[in-house]
């Protein structure tokens, strides 16, 4: 993903000192901003950056080979379907240059988490548990809202940095693009190796709901709670 193709992320600063860092990948054809405003106004950590990431436009393939913006081409939507490795690998390695610029800025890695919608959170839990294989650090918490797992033959890897990452699946039931039943498989994989997992269904379509967001944001501040000051070099 080159840089001068894509528009910078959307980023909302941290109110109070800046000790932890959110990335937040939107899903199929939408944009960072999308989620920047649900965040800003329902979801603001005081002590977090939040960074919206977006991504190019591309031909889809699931789409008749309409352009929109998306992390990777999706070629098909069942849990067998063939996958864009090259699609995923460009995108990881645009995401681990966002992280290492917080580590660089002083974030420790343990405090830098990753989220996504739909596909944005396939790619999430791509970074988090499979292109951990090439970065070796220990994350924060992960978040996927209507996610699948991508890759997931390479499960669980040989880097154990990241299997006891806490991890949130937010699922519609009803959801007709992405089932419920991706949402099931992607606990159940996750929590062969990782017991911090859960999965909570939610009345919905493929979308989300006050109280997915409200326990979204539960996650966040029990998982990546307020810093103190005193203890802030230890955990960097």
């Amino acid at each position: 993903m080159a840089a001068s193709t894509v528009a910078p992320p959307i980023i909302l600063r941290s109110v109070e000192k800046h000790t932890s860092t959110l990335i937040f990948f939107h899903g199929l054809g939408d944009q960072g901003d999308g989620w920047a405003s649900v965040f800003k106004e329902e979801m603001r950590v005081p002590y977090i950056k939040y960074i919206f990431p977006n991504a190019q436009s591309r031909p889809v393939t699931l789409n008749f080979g309409m352009r929109m913006p998306a992390w990777y081409d999706i070629l098909g939507l069942t849990a067998n379907s063939a996958e864009d490795e090259q699609g995923i690998e460009i995108a990881k390695d645009y995401v681990h240059g966002l992280i290492n610029k917080e580590i660089e800025d002083g974030i420790s890695p343990k405090r830098i988490s990753i989220g996504g919608f739909s596909m944005g959170a396939a790619l999430a839990l791509y970074l988090k548990f499979i292109a951990g294989l090439t970065f070796d650090k220990p994350l924060g918490c992960i978040i996927s809202l209507s996610g699948y797992l991508i890759q997931r033959s390479k499960l669980p890897g040989d880097h154990k940095a990241n299997l006891k990452t806490p991890v949130f699946l937010g699922h519609g039931q009803d959801d007709f693009l992405v089932p419920y039943s991706f949402g099931q498989l992607t606990y159940q994989e996750i929590h062969k190796f990782n017991p911090n997992v859960t999965l909570i269904p939610y009345q919905c379509q493929h979308g989300t709901t006050p109280q997915e967001l409200a326990d979204t944001l539960t996650f966040i501040k029990t998982s990546i709670p307020a810093q103190e000051e005193s203890c802030e070099n230890n955990e960097k």
